[in-house]
């Protein structure tokens, strides 16, 4: 009978981690299979729900130590070439699994550095990378005594959370007492610990938003997409909306934006695979508001593709395995991405105009992955999207007049429900 390390080295294996609500998972195991790569699935879960079998484990992702020695037990009797975490959630556990295996991965403090914004912009800031100022407050903290400390305008943001959650912009003081308000109830209910919560303040950064993607290959970074996000993000709220690519800024502005995300990176210490990073531009030139050690979140993936219609997971996962990265010229067809914005909070009931929206000249695909009757809440307080259109063109203007067209034909009834909420929301 064949031993199972046997089996690993004519079979390569990675670990994935991932949420359960997650739906990337899907493109990750499709690129593995394409790939002949076995994947051992890892789902953070209660512990009431933790489980073990030889092709999932199911664990608390919350308690690192624990869910380490989880990872590293079954990795021992399933030898993996990598752990590779599909978003944020799974970052440092990764990270630490990896370190604790000896197996390739950015080291814990890097990871860590890149999950928490705080320490993010302190080695950013001690390495010259151009980011905005910023201050590290908690809830403990008196709200009124803290806007007599700040810039105006300015962004507070918690340390942690993704996707603009939490994210707000304030003119003056009293705009920013109230977003401290919110703010302090959104981690409580998240957190629920009567502990302080931090958060940053930091100065309002005018100028256009772009996103970049890349990967890293010991240490150097190797640009696969640059967007531009062609809906202003003012404030008082960042929900994104349309990403495009490629971008149509300068290429001088592009290459300057490059070498700043290569800096930021090494400043945090990230080495290996995926990156996405966020900037401001303006006339003083690129500013990095974060930069993560992980992929694009959501479905936005999809509008990228590499040679010979390679996928950036099938890239994710060739490098994680060892093997070669292989060609990663993107097409040079023009793609974006819409992500649907929530119009309301209530309980989502229906949802029209689909395939009007998939018949508009242009778009790829229209995808809804909220289910119905789920509870929306948009921006601050949400963290998700309705759903994802898609499309392609010959131009940049092709592709964005396409996803607003498609945008224009969907309908969502949303049913208005009681909410409970704290005294003084």
């Amino acid at each position: 009978m064949q031993q199972d390390g046997q089996h690993c080295a004519d079979v390569p294996r990675v670990m994935l981690l991932m949420k359960a609500s997650t739906y990337r998972a899907p493109d990750f195991m499709a690129a593995a299979q394409r790939l002949g790569i076995e994947v051992v699935k890892v789902v953070d879960a209660p512990e009431a729900l933790a489980q073990t079998r030889d092709d999932l484990l199911a664990v608390p992702f919350g308690d690192l130590q624990a869910a380490t020695e989880a990872l590293v037990a079954l990795a021992r009797k399933r030898p993996v070439r990598a752990i590779l975490a599909v978003d944020d959630s799974g970052a440092m556990l990764a990270a630490h699994a990896s370190a604790a295996l000896a197996l390739p991965h950015n080291a814990p403090e890097a990871a860590e550095a890149a999950r928490d914004k705080y320490r993010m912009r302190a080695f950013m800031a001690r390495a010259g990378v151009p980011v905005p100022g910023f201050r590290r407050f908690t809830t403990a903290d008196d709200p009124w005594q803290v806007a007599q400390e700040v810039a105006y305008p300015c962004v507070i943001k918690p340390l942690r959370l993704s996707g603009s959650q939490g994210v707000m912009r304030a003119n003056d003081p009293q705009a920013l007492v109230a977003a401290i308000g919110r703010l302090s109830r959104l981690l409580h209910g998240l957190y629920g610990s009567a502990e302080p919560n931090p958060y940053l303040v930091e100065d309002y950064i005018p100028g256009a938003e772009v996103a970049l993607e890349g990967m890293l290959d010991q240490g150097r970074l190797h640009v696969l997409a640059l967007f531009d996000k062609p809906d202003p993000l003012e404030g008082p709220f960042f929900e994104e909306t349309i990403y495009v690519t490629p971008s149509r800024l300068p290429l001088q502005t592009q290459e300057a934006i490059a070498q700043a995300t290569a800096q930021a990176a090494r400043a945090l210490g990230l080495q290996r695979g995926p990156v996405h990073a966020e900037l401001r531009v303006n006339e003083e030139g690129p500013l990095l508001l974060e930069i993560a050690g992980r992929s694009i979140g959501g479905l936005c993936a999809r509008t990228l593709r590499f040679g010979v219609d390679t996928s950036l997971e099938t890239l994710i996962v060739r490098q994680a395995a060892g093997m070669d990265l292989g060609d990663m010229g993107r097409e040079p067809l023009a793609r974006g991405v819409m992500m649907i914005p929530i119009p309301g909070e209530g309980l989502l009931k229906a949802y029209h105009g689909v395939e009007e929206a998939q018949a508009v000249a242009g778009v790829s695909d229209v995808e809804i992955t909220t289910p119905l009757n789920n509870i929306l809440k948009p921006l601050p307080e949400g963290d998700s999207y309705l759903g994802f259109i898609f499309a392609r063109g010959e131009t940049l203007h092709q592709v964005e007049a396409a996803l607003r067209q498609a945008h224009e034909k969907l309908r969502f009834e949303i049913e208005p429900v009681m909410m409970l909420r704290e005294i003084g929301d």
